[in-house]
């Protein structure tokens, strides 16, 4: 994906279960989508968490965060209520999403990608950002939704 194309429309299924598409939040709300290794390890924990901490700001800027990996439903409702996250968590375990976003592996290919996307309330990505270090993505993210409001 670059900067400027419309959000993948795409249907996974999130931590409780139910399908999620992004085209549901287009027109209604800017969000941020982030791709993550693996529930439960110290660096998508750090990552999670830290989105979690600043979830209200987010809120309040009128935006959704999205966490997405390779774990089941099942891992992902365990990960958000051990450590309390309050937002989406999408399935992506034929990585049809990390296909779509063009989310590349890391580490030689053996491990999955840790990249974030921004986008607008029309679903247009505004930026993207990657690096496996897992503390520098929601202040990133923060950083660009609070520049592009109106």
């Amino acid at each position: 994906m670059e900067v400027g194309e419309k959000v993948p429309d795409i249907t996974l299924s999130d931590q409780n279960g139910e399908d999620f598409s992004f085209e549901q939040l287009v027109g209604e709300k800017s969000f941020v989508v982030y791709f993550y290794p693996k529930n439960f390890t110290p660096g998508c924990t750090k990552e999670a968490c830290s989105f979690r901490d600043s979830y209200q700001d987010f809120k309040e800027l009128g935006a959704e965060v999205i966490g997405i990996s390779a774990d089941s439903q099942e891992s992902h409702s365990k990960f958000a209520d051990k450590y309390n996250l309050p937002y989406i968590f999408l399935s992506d375990e034929d990585k049809k999403a990390r296909e779509a976003f063009g989310v590349k592996p890391n580490l030689l290919g053996l491990l999955p990608g840790r990249e974030t996307f921004v986008f607008d309330k029309s679903g247009k990505l505004l930026h993207k950002f990657n690096s496996m270090n897992a503390g520098r993505h929601m202040p990133e993210a923060l950083t660009v939704l609070e520049k592009n409001q109106n």
